[in-house]
């Protein structure tokens, strides 16, 4: 299961590498894949979501489709929005991996800054009960993400 998807999620990442929005019919991937509709649903909702840079738009019916939208980073100021409002005041160690995943893949933050994030959000360092781990993680997580982008801002400036 989790190789099959791996193949989908591969083939729709290079299905992107040309455009920032892709279109796709759920029921053609599937059948391209072998697979039941209910697996593309599965790599949309686990690997193309808001903590994965991704926004998926659907529309169902006989003419329906599925776009899947690259969250653009540079220049938009939504983005660091976006990822406050996820985190929102509570957030899981899964989630606070995921979007730190996705900001390491777009080169925003360096290898040594995301595994500096990892081990403050990581439930080992966090000696609360697991309702207070999530409200603490995420106001940690929120000030590093903050910073984080603070830091591209500076590097910007820099360039310049």
């Amino acid at each position: 299961m989790a190789q099959l998807s791996d193949s989908i999620e591969q083939f729709i990442k290079e299905l992107m590498q040309q455009d920032a929005h892709i279109e796709l019919r759920r029921n053609e991937l599937a059948q391209h894949f072998g697979c039941a509709p209910s697996q593309i649903n599965y790599v949309l909702a686990t690997r193309f979501s808001v903590d994965h840079g991704y926004i998926i738009e659907s529309r169902r019916g006989g003419g329906g489709y599925v776009r899947i939208v690259r969250m653009q980073t540079r220049g938009e100021p939504n983005f660091l929005e976006t990822l406050l409002n996820r985190v929102g005041n509570s957030v899981d160690e899964e989630t606070a991996c995921a979007i730190i995943s996705n900001l390491f893949e777009r080169k925003m933050i360096t290898r040594s800054e995301a595994g500096l994030m990892r081990a403050a959000v990581s439930r080992n360092a966090l000696a609360l009960p697991i309702s207070a781990k999530d409200v603490l993680r995420a106001a940690v997580f929120r000030n590093m993400l903050v910073q984080a982008f603070k830091n591209l801002e500076e590097e910007k400036r820099d360039d310049v």
